[in-house]
């Protein structure tokens, strides 16, 4: 479990393969509850390659020192993290 913000990542390796590949991240808060976005990629078996890039927003609280994950909302693809995008931006204008 990670300790400090900087090391919580979604990497994830299974057999030898990562599974989930972390491209970047970015910190919203921080604190007892931390909500960080990242992008990442899914390997596809079928395909032997991954995916495209996703989007993952996961709120984390900090217990015992430690940093456990308590939520998190998947953006699938491009189109959807757009529409986001447009909703969030009609609202705060």
């Amino acid at each position: 479990m990670a300790t400090t913000i900087d090391e919580i990542t979604i990497n994830y390796e299974e057999d030898g393969v990562v599974v989930v590949k972390e491209l970047d991240k970015e910190v919203l808060s921080k604190g007892l509850w931390t909500t960080i976005v990242f992008r990442f990629q899914q390997w596809e078996k079928a395909k032997n390659d991954y995916s495209v890039d996703k989007y993952i927003i996961r709120r984390y609280k900090k217990v015992a020192g430690e940093y456990k994950s308590q939520s998190k909302f998947t953006i699938t693809n491009k189109e959807q993290a757009e529409k986001i995008i447009g909703i969030l931006e009609g609202w705060i204008k």
